[in-house]
């Protein structure tokens, strides 16, 4: 176990974070748009609404006010319901209390003094985000050089006699204080944690040179929908962790080629309506790759959006939604060819899949994870860059770094070898 992840806390990732604003169930789906565009991990943590203004709220009570966490692809699912496209102004009225999928156990209060170990397998259990209080008793320092005493952390001191040491360990830590008046959090997600990590590289050895596939980092459990079928039916799949669908075809020898993904972070700082109207009328493949603004009207019927999120009332209240044609662009997406199949020329931009090798080491895909900002990357055959293999993402590579040494294949590869991998 690298001494990083036992010597290190959670306290240590908290300096320089803003602290929580809460966003309540009561908020509508307009407002939960703009602030996931703002959000980590393409989502924000949704809460119920304290009781009382003002009052004393223990840890317990905050817990069972937190209901869930609202992702992009949860919106435009939603917004691609029959019901939403006859009326889009009550659709994005609605109350996310009606959108999000309530699950208690993705978020933890946990105390600053928690070990980042101990942060990393609550995380590995399930838990998304870590609601961390920024108390009086914790200071905010870096405890990089501290010292344990008797379970709680200490400033590492030459001048700190024994005497000290007894009594700043019986003063009670932040965690047995249960109780906080208007006291402040924050909230870290795994990308701080990840982004932690490749900050420690040479703590972490032999680990960053080693392959994902020797650390048994690939999932091989993920979701995908043929680019033949509708779109919508990628929502059906209710993937997991992470929150992505591969659209893939089969290929003559029955192996799955990745064409593009739908996924929580490629809808992340989307045009919500607009990716919405293409996941309800379009098939999987032509979603993701996106179409032709001169495409046929037998394939691309002319419509129009109304954009909520633009000003769609005139000064004298009686003006009506400016209305804007429907673009690929606007989805987020590159305009590619329609025709599937051998051949096909397409221009693949941003709806290119993120994917790596699986002989890839643990270093790069982090790295290629945080420069995307994405929460998982696709792992793709050696000899063809398409055929899909599986999927590596966060709790995959959470699983990785706490991996015992000893379970581990050497590697023969060099420092210089792994630079010019994250390089490329």
């Amino acid at each position: 176990m690298a001494s990083v992840l036992l010597y290190h806390v959670v306290g240590d990732l908290t300096v320089g974070k803003p602290e929580l604003v809460e966003f309540s169930e009561t908020e509508t789906v307009e407002a939960a748009i703009r602030a996931i565009g703002e959000s980590t991990e393409c989502g924000i943590p949704v809460w119920k609404r304290m009781p009382h203004v003002g009052m004393i709220e223990k840890n317990e009570m905050r817990q069972q006010r937190f209901v869930g966490i609202l992702t992009s692809l949860d919106i435009v699912s939603f917004l691609a319901k029959t019901q939403c496209w006859e009326d889009q102004d009550k659709a994005m009225k609605t109350q996310v209390s009606d959108v999000v999928v309530p699950n208690k156990a993705l978020l933890k209060i946990v105390d600053p003094a928690t070990r980042l170990i101990d942060a990393l397998e609550m995380m590995k259990q399930g838990v998304r985000r870590l609601l961390v209080p920024k108390s009086k008793v914790w200071k905010g320092m870096s405890k990089r050089f501290s010292i344990l005493y008797n379970g709680r952390w200490l400033k590492n001191n030459e001048n700190a006699s024994s005497s000290n040491l007894i009594a700043n360990a019986n003063r009670p830590s932040s965690s047995s204080t249960s109780t906080y008046m208007r006291d402040k959090f924050c909230c870290l997600s795994r990308e701080d944690i990840i982004r932690f990590l490749i900050g420690c590289l040479g703590a972490l050895a032999p680990l960053p040179l080693s392959s994902i596939s020797s650390l048994g980092a690939i999932n091989l459990d993920y979701s995908s929908i043929e680019a033949s079928l509708p779109a919508l039916e990628a929502t059906q799949k209710h993937p997991g962790d992470p929150s992505a669908v591969a659209v893939v075809e089969i290929t003559p020898d029955g192996h799955l080629k990745i064409l593009g993904e739908i996924s929580a972070s490629k809808l992340w700082k989307c045009d919500y309506l607009a990716a919405a109207w293409a996941l309800a009328n379009f098939s999987a493949g032509q979603f993701v790759m996106g179409v032709e603004d001169n495409v046929s009207s037998r394939l691309l019927p002319d419509f129009s959006v109304n954009s909520p999120l633009q000003d769609n009332i005139t000064a004298n209240g009686g003006g009506s939604p400016r209305l804007r044609k429907f673009s690929s662009r606007s989805i987020g997406f590159n305009p590619v060819s329609l025709s599937f199949g051998v051949g096909r020329s397409m221009y693949r931009g941003r709806s290119a899949p993120l994917t790596c090798k699986a002989w890839s080491s643990l270093a790069a895909v982090m790295a290629q994870m945080l420069s995307h900002r994405a929460t998982h990357v696709w792992v793709t055959e050696d000899d063809n860059d398409d055929v899909l293999v599986g999927v590596v993402g966060y709790s995959d590579i959470l699983l990785a770094v706490t991996k015992q040494p000893a379970a581990l294949i050497p590697s023969t590869r060099s420092i210089t070898e792994l630079a010019s991998e994250i390089q490329s």
